[in-house]
């Protein structure tokens, strides 16, 4: 079967202000509006287009979090995927070990693409992808902003800092999506409604077997130094006597 797994996570939704915990512990979520991380939710419109043009049989929605996780994979559903799987975990995870327990379940579910946003937006770390790809030994295209599949291969335009690159690589392959690559489709009430009736999987992570201890501990999280307020000059003679004043120049 031409499956697509996509990978989605459990995130603050974008619109809303987070805050710091005073006891620098992390960040406050409690009843905070959650939704898919924003580059997963691309990465899932995306597998969901490629599936109306009938180049995959089936789309899956994988995410691995809290029980909670699973109102983010019920509006996966509900945007067109088939079935959705959660692996259950009450403790953070770090990339590696996100990567090695997607490894899992995609020896179990034998993918051709497995799709991800390029990062999520709690952690920034952009991680997942590319360790997947390392460990599953496969071909990767990150940062993808336009994809295609032809003949096997998929063709993927992607933002670098020099412009735009496109490569193609062999399938099975992983693809991270970039924020550019689509733009999401709107979840009507039908859809909600025909989700609940779609299969939800749930594991555990302990019963997959792979390594989660952690290399590193996070020590403190504060919020950034509030910026000074700028300042408004005249002309450009100002402007340039307040950069040599502030030995910028």
């Amino acid at each position: 079967m031409r499956r697509i797994m996509v990978c989605i996570k459990r995130v603050v939704d974008f619109n809303v202000r987070v805050r710091c915990r005073a006891d620098g512990s992390g960040v406050a979520t409690e009843g905070l509006k959650m939704s898919i991380n924003p580059f997963d939710e691309i990465a899932l419109e995306e597998a969901l287009r490629i599936k109306e043009r009938n180049q995959a049989d089936e789309v899956l929605a994988v995410s691995i979090g809290t029980t909670e996780s699973q109102q983010q994979l019920r509006t996966a559903l509900a945007m067109g995927a088939d079935r959705a799987v959660l692996v259950e975990n009450e403790t953070r995870l770090e990339p590696l070990a996100v990567a090695r327990a997607l490894l899992v379940l995609v020896a179990r579910e034998e993918p051709l693409l497995v799709m991800l946003g390029k990062q999520s937006i709690d952690d920034d770390q952009g991680q997942t992808g590319p360790m997947l790809a390392a460990l599953w030994n496969r071909p990767q295209a990150t940062f993808v902003s336009k994809l295609a599949l032809v003949n096997g291969v998929a063709r993927a335009t992607r933002e670098v800092d020099s412009g735009l690159e496109t490569i193609e690589l062999d399938l099975p392959g992983v693809v991270t999506s970039d924020l550019r690559l689509n733009e999401p489709r709107y979840v009507k009430l039908p859809e909600i409604l025909k989700a609940k009736r779609k299969p939800l999987d749930v594991v555990s992570l302990s019963s997959l077997g792979v390594e989660t201890r952690p290399q590193f501990r996070v020590v403190r999280t504060d919020a950034p130094e509030p910026r000074p307020p700028g300042i408004k000059v005249k002309d450009i003679g100002a402007l340039i006597a307040e950069l040599r004043r502030r030995g910028a120049l």
